[in-house]
């Protein structure tokens, strides 16, 4: 178990299992069961190791009904250097729990995938990633099952996704789908789970919100009156499906309305402890391939909070102007809704997606 103490609270982690623990704020060596707003560094970093997406010409994801948010389909810059990599590392030594492997491609094709992760491990990082499965070995899923918390295959509705989930399960790898819910696929997600007809040997299901960046459609982002939507929602929240399911934090804010909202008398078991809103600024960054550190990786097109780390350290972007101004949202934003704290607004990179009717709604 590592243990991180801040200045008025504690996290806890387990490297083993994945679990996460966070006090409230503590006063006077009691829990006030107030969470705190962020930690003095990140916790998790999301590092965007692939500069390119060698299936992006082909539009795979495109064909898989997928709108990458990364623009793989034009982005031709080179994969993250592993010097690069080791500079990340050492300085998240000690502080930093978990990454999480990205960027613009399968960070399973990076050139220096084995060594990338053989780093992690050695300074007590666990590394996790998502891939699109289509180029996974058996190889590589041995690797993921010594080294990896878990991997993610992006649901491509295919049969390489297909395979790659069966061999990274044969390999005994913590294996999640990742679901992009937008206008066209939450029907084809509500009729899977009621007939559990996702493949066998998933850990759980990870619902993420389409967001419209890079090749993402704003005419496909779900809209508050998308009924189906906030059926799904329901049906995750009740005992009628055999999966485990996560959302991202994205999703919060529609899952604070679905507590009170009428539509809800079935809402099931939704622990509001449970709910934790988005990270970015707070207990997370991300890490562009030319080491452009930023909030959230929804920034990657614009880059309005961006600090270049080849001139700046990571402690040093997390104490910046742009991050803190990233924070403002979340302290300043709806000042007059009874469920700030549980959303705190939302979104501050598209303030489209947030699926909230509060009169208090900033954006």
């Amino acid at each position: 178990m590592k243990t991180r103490k801040e200045k008025d609270f504690i996290s806890l982690f387990d490297p083993e299992t994945g679990r996460y623990l966070r006090t409230g704020i503590i006063k006077n060596g009691i829990d006030t069961g107030v969470d705190p707003f962020m930690a003095s560094f990140p916790e998790l970093l999301d590092i965007g190791i692939m500069g390119h997406c060698s299936h992006g010409q082909s539009g795979l994801c495109i064909k898989a009904g997928i709108e990458c948010y990364q623009d793989g389909l034009h982005q031709s810059k080179p994969n993250m250097h592993l010097r690069d990599f080791e500079n990340i590392v050492r300085q998240c030594r000690q502080q930093t729990y978990q990454f999480a492997l990205g960027g613009c491609g399968d960070p399973d094709q990076h050139e220096h995938f084995q060594e990338i992760l053989e780093i992690c491990r050695q300074e007590g990082i666990v590394p996790n990633f998502t891939t699109s499965g289509f180029g996974i070995t058996e190889e590589e899923a041995r690797l993921c099952s010594k080294y990896c918390g878990a991997v993610a295959v992006s649901w491509y509705r295919s049969e390489y996704s297909r395979r790659a989930i069966q061999i990274l399960a044969k390999a005994e790898v913590k294996t999640n789908i990742h679901y992009v819910l937008n206008k066209f696929t939450v029907h084809e997600a509500v009729e899977r789970l009621r007939s559990h007809d996702f493949p066998e040997g998933i850990n759980a299901i990870v619902f993420l919100l389409h967001k419209p960046v890079g090749l993402g459609k704003s005419e496909n982002v779900i809209t508050d009156d998308h009924e189906e939507f906030w059926s799904l929602l329901q049906l995750a929240a009740s005992d009628q499906t055999a999966y485990k399911i996560g959302f991202d934090s994205c999703t919060v804010p529609a899952l604070v309305n679905l507590r009170s909202d009428n539509r809800s008398d079935k809402r099931g078991k939704i622990a509001e402890d449970s709910l934790d809103t988005c990270e970015g600024a707070r207990w997370s960054a991300y890490i562009s391939a030319d080491m452009k550190m930023m909030p959230c990786s929804f920034d990657n097109q614009e880059m309005r909070w961006a600090v270049d780390l080849r001139n700046y350290t990571i402690e040093e972007a997390w104490n910046s102007r742009e991050f803190e101004d990233f924070r403002e949202h979340f302290k300043t934003a709806c000042p007059g809704c009874e469920k700030r704290t549980a959303c705190m607004g939302g979104c501050p990179v598209r303030p489209e997606i947030v699926l909230c009717k509060g009169k208090y709604r900033c954006g």
